[in-house]
Protein backbone atom coordinates (compact mmCIF):
# COMPACT_ATOMS: atom_id res chain seq x y z
CA UNK A 1 0.00 0.00 0.00
CA UNK A 2 1.30 3.33 -1.16
CA UNK A 3 0.62 6.43 1.80
CA UNK A 4 0.68 9.97 1.39
CA UNK A 5 0.68 12.61 3.36
CA UNK A 6 -0.36 16.44 3.10
CA UNK A 7 -0.54 19.30 5.43
CA UNK A 8 -2.72 22.78 5.39
CA UNK A 9 -4.88 24.73 7.40
CA UNK A 10 -7.77 23.83 4.99
CA UNK A 11 -9.99 26.44 6.17
CA UNK A 12 -13.13 27.59 4.18
CA UNK A 13 -12.89 24.15 1.67
CA UNK A 14 -12.96 24.96 -1.84
CA UNK A 15 -12.41 23.07 -5.18
CA UNK A 16 -8.56 24.19 -4.73
CA UNK A 17 -8.17 21.82 -1.36
CA UNK A 18 -10.64 19.30 -3.11
CA UNK A 19 -8.75 19.00 -6.80
CA UNK A 20 -5.13 19.11 -4.55
CA UNK A 21 -6.88 16.37 -2.04
CA UNK A 22 -7.69 14.17 -5.20
CA UNK A 23 -4.63 14.29 -7.58
CA UNK A 24 -2.69 13.77 -3.95
CA UNK A 25 -4.77 10.65 -3.14
CA UNK A 26 -4.30 9.77 -6.68
CA UNK A 27 -0.62 8.76 -6.38
CA UNK A 28 -1.62 6.14 -4.16
CA UNK A 29 -3.59 4.54 -1.58
CA UNK A 30 -4.63 6.24 1.49
CA UNK A 31 -3.88 9.47 2.24
CA UNK A 32 -3.14 11.10 5.59
CA UNK A 33 -3.96 14.87 5.95
CA UNK A 34 -2.48 16.79 8.74
CA UNK A 35 -4.32 19.81 9.66
CA UNK A 36 -3.17 22.81 11.11
CA UNK A 37 -4.44 23.37 15.22
CA UNK A 38 -5.34 27.12 15.76
CA UNK A 39 -2.28 27.01 18.20
CA UNK A 40 -0.04 26.35 15.47
CA UNK A 41 -2.29 28.64 13.07
CA UNK A 42 -1.21 31.47 16.09
CA UNK A 43 2.39 30.34 15.73
CA UNK A 44 2.38 31.28 12.29
CA UNK A 45 0.66 34.54 12.43
CA UNK A 46 -2.92 32.91 10.83
CA UNK A 47 -6.56 32.51 12.24
CA UNK A 48 -8.74 30.26 10.76
CA UNK A 49 -12.60 31.32 10.25
CA UNK A 50 -13.27 27.72 11.45
CA UNK A 51 -12.03 26.18 14.86
CA UNK A 52 -9.71 23.21 14.29
CA UNK A 53 -12.01 20.22 14.78
CA UNK A 54 -14.57 21.84 12.48
CA UNK A 55 -11.94 21.83 9.69
CA UNK A 56 -10.66 18.49 10.60
CA UNK A 57 -14.53 17.07 10.55
CA UNK A 58 -15.36 18.63 6.94
CA UNK A 59 -11.76 16.73 5.77
CA UNK A 60 -13.13 13.15 6.95
CA UNK A 61 -16.21 13.42 5.10
CA UNK A 62 -14.21 14.15 1.76
CA UNK A 63 -14.03 10.71 0.09
CA UNK A 64 -10.28 11.24 -0.99
CA UNK A 65 -9.05 11.38 2.59
CA UNK A 66 -8.38 7.87 4.63
CA UNK A 67 -6.94 10.18 7.99
CA UNK A 68 -6.87 13.43 9.65
CA UNK A 69 -4.24 14.02 12.12
CA UNK A 70 -3.28 17.50 13.84
CA UNK A 71 -0.36 19.39 12.50
CA UNK A 72 0.96 21.19 15.54
CA UNK A 73 4.61 21.86 14.25
CA UNK A 74 6.99 22.61 11.58
CA UNK A 75 8.79 20.08 13.54
CA UNK A 76 6.51 16.78 13.56
CA UNK A 77 6.75 16.48 9.57
CA UNK A 78 9.36 13.99 10.04
CA UNK A 79 8.09 11.87 12.97
CA UNK A 80 4.94 11.83 10.97
CA UNK A 81 6.31 10.43 7.60
CA UNK A 82 8.24 7.43 9.60
CA UNK A 83 5.42 6.96 12.59
CA UNK A 84 2.69 6.71 9.51
CA UNK A 85 5.22 4.79 6.97
CA UNK A 86 4.76 7.66 4.43
CA UNK A 87 6.23 7.24 0.65
CA UNK A 88 4.74 10.51 -0.75
CA UNK A 89 5.17 13.90 0.75
CA UNK A 90 2.60 16.41 -0.93
CA UNK A 91 2.72 19.67 -1.09
CA UNK A 92 1.33 22.67 -2.81
CA UNK A 93 3.60 24.17 -5.52
CA UNK A 94 4.22 27.33 -3.22
CA UNK A 95 5.97 25.60 -1.12
CA UNK A 96 8.46 24.13 -3.80
CA UNK A 97 11.66 23.11 -2.96
CA UNK A 98 10.49 23.90 1.13
CA UNK A 99 10.08 20.27 1.80
CA UNK A 100 13.12 18.91 -0.27
CA UNK A 101 15.08 17.81 3.14
CA UNK A 102 12.40 14.89 3.86
CA UNK A 103 13.12 13.57 0.58
CA UNK A 104 15.61 10.80 2.41
CA UNK A 105 12.23 9.45 4.10
CA UNK A 106 10.03 9.57 1.07
CA UNK A 107 9.20 11.29 -2.02
CA UNK A 108 8.32 14.57 -2.27
CA UNK A 109 6.12 16.30 -5.04
CA UNK A 110 4.73 19.83 -5.47
CA UNK A 111 1.35 20.11 -7.16
CA UNK A 112 0.47 23.00 -9.20
CA UNK A 113 -2.19 25.21 -7.42
CA UNK A 114 -5.64 25.67 -8.85
CA UNK A 115 -5.26 29.20 -10.71
CA UNK A 116 -7.99 31.91 -9.16
CA UNK A 117 -8.72 30.41 -5.86
CA UNK A 118 -7.81 30.53 -2.45
CA UNK A 119 -8.82 30.73 0.54
CA UNK A 120 -6.95 34.49 0.76
CA UNK A 121 -8.60 35.65 -2.22
CA UNK A 122 -12.10 34.09 -0.68
CA UNK A 123 -11.75 36.39 2.27
CA UNK A 124 -10.64 39.20 0.64
CA UNK A 125 -13.81 39.33 -1.98
CA UNK A 126 -15.67 38.94 1.19
CA UNK A 127 -14.59 41.80 2.94
CA UNK A 128 -14.75 43.68 -0.28
CA UNK A 129 -18.77 42.94 -0.37
CA UNK A 130 -19.00 44.18 3.24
Amino acid sequence: MKKIITYGTFDILHTGHINLLRRARNLGDYLVVGVSSDEFNAEKGKQAYYAYEQRKAVLEAVKYVDEVIEEYAWEQKENDIKSHNIDILVMGDHWEGKFDSFKEFCEVVYLPRTVGISTSKIKEDLLKKK
